[in-house]
């Protein structure tokens, strides 16, 4: 069965993406002062490791004085930083929660001395006729 030269021709184009040397070597920098790592530009551009790596052994500052940089150990203590801040803000918003239970819980005091009600004792004490449990069925037909 004889192929047909259009499709050949169609597997044979690559698409082939050019990156000036300006762009290879401010991706280096990033590389090199932490604020970047292989995998955010692999992301980002949607290049490979390898291309990114092979920029690093022609433009990076380091390879030319022969000193090895490791490149992502930074991605860890970025990650670490980022689940601190996490912390930090869910703390911030329990001491809110725990400021407005306060707040809540002086009302209630507050309420109780001036209307003379044991608010509290109503309020934990067991659910009135009509509120049974979901799914049954209270009412006669």
């Amino acid at each position: 069965m004889q192929r047909n030269g259009f499709f050949d021709e169609e597997q044979r184009i690559k698409h082939c993406r050019y990156f000036s040397s300006d762009f290879k070597k401010k991706r280096v920098q990033e590389l090199e002062n932490n604020l970047a790592t292989v995998s955010d530009i692999c992301k980002t551009h949607k290049v490979s490791r390898t291309s990114v790596y092979r920029w690093l052994y022609r433009y990076s500052n380091m390879a030319k004085k022969q000193v090895r940089q490791v490149v992502e150990a930074k991605s860890d203590t970025k990650k670490i930083n980022l689940l601190e801040d996490r912390i930090k803000e869910l703390e911030r918003i329990i001491g809110q929660k725990q400021i407005l239970i306060d707040f809540q819980d002086k009302m209630i005091e507050i309420a109780e001395s001036t209307y003379e009600v044991d608010i509290k004792k109503k309020f934990g004490s067991k659910p009135s006729f009509g509120t049974g449990t979901p799914g049954t069925n209270t009412g006669s037909r």
